[in-house]
């Protein structure tokens, strides 16, 4: 880390497995300090207070040093309820306040973190992004714009972005858990089995890291097999020596995904693109540039021919949620 470089804010992205930290200038045009960036497992910590002064002390730092302000634009991986937010996948309780006042940080704006995410779009170039299908997208287009954002991760993360009189505005959902609706009788059979075992079933319960897991599972007992334990990283090893049940997990993920993208397209009216992140995105690249996931984005019926026109994007900047961290930071007082 740069320790000689002075910050403005302390940024966190808190996931469901992970804790990224880093620092940030408001007043640059690239406030992301990404040598200032480190990454701890969330287990590892009783609390995020703990986790953030653990990457304060580890680094050597202190945010504020030479500069104006002792802010913190903390993204987590949960539903913001004004002070307050929790974690989805893991059980951290944060206080905005609490946490403020243990590290000492003047102001700490809790955000979900597909606020940051979504966010993130707003400073990407074009070598952020590489598009999935032949839609074009460029970053220097002026006037009023709407994205999606869904990310594939620990779990299913999903937001927009909207640009109005050139100010970006976030915002913040829980899209994950809308209802998944087979579009094929082989997802017909993979709900049949999945409600048997969730009950009501969400798109994150087939698109995220155990989504991996939970369709190859449903494809097993359709096969009348019994797979054993696995973890998604099972499945992905798998599917690239070749397996053919790890193969076609991946194909019905991707195609699952695709639809629920384009879903989230019509529903927001993000006619301007839809951006893909969350850690499986980078390691599925291959297989989503595939046709599969484009078919079923565009397979809206009536709307095919508009949805043939939006771009899709998937993320490889490797911290998006610090850079929208990072962009937000630059909206706080």
């Amino acid at each position: 880390m740069n320790a000689a470089a002075p910050a403005d804010a302390l940024l966190a992205d808190i996931g469901g497995t992970n804790a990224r930290f880093a620092l940030a200038r408001q007043d640059s045009r690239a406030p992301l300090l990404m040598d200032s960036v480190r990454e701890f497992a969330v287990a590892d910590f009783p609390s995020l207070a703990h986790a953030a002064q653990h990457y304060l002390d580890s680094s050597g730092t202190s945010v504020g040093t030479g500069a104006s302000a002792l802010t913190g634009v903390f993204a987590v991986a949960g539903r913001v309820d004004g002070d307050e937010a929790r974690i989805t996948n893991h059980p951290w309780v944060i206080s905005a306040q609490r946490t403020a006042q243990a590290l000492g940080l003047r102001s700490l704006r809790l955000v979900n973190d597909f606020a940051a995410q979504a966010m993130a779009a707003s400073l990407f170039n074009t070598e952020d992004v590489v598009p999935i299908g032949g839609a074009v997208w460029s970053p220097d287009d002026d006037g009023d714009k709407t994205y999606a954002i869904i990310g594939a991760g620990t779990g299913l993360g999903v937001g927009g972005l909207l640009r109005r009189d050139g100010r970006y505005y976030p915002l913040q959902t829980e899209g994950g858990h809308v209802s998944f609706a087979p579009n094929t009788p082989e997802e017909i059979d993979i709900l049949r089995h999945l409600s048997a075992e969730f009950g009501r079933v969400s798109n994150e319960r087939l698109v995220s890291g155990m989504g991996l897991v939970n369709l190859h599972r449903a494809l097993s007992a359709i096969a009348g097999e019994s797979p054993g334990p696995l973890k998604p990283e099972d499945i992905t090893a798998r599917a690239r020596e070749g397996d053919p049940r790890s193969l076609r997990t991946i194909d019905v993920f991707c195609a699952v995904f695709g639809a629920a993208a384009g879903d989230l397209v019509l529903t927001l009216g993000a006619w301007d693109g839809v951006f893909l992140t969350g850690g499986l995105v980078p390691k599925l690249l291959p297989t989503l540039a595939r046709p599969g996931f484009r078919q079923r984005f565009e397979f809206k019926g009536r709307f095919a021919p508009v949805m043939a026109c939006v771009p899709a994007l998937a993320v490889v900047h490797p911290q998006p949620g610090l850079l929208g961290a990072a962009a937000l930071a630059q909206q706080t007082p």
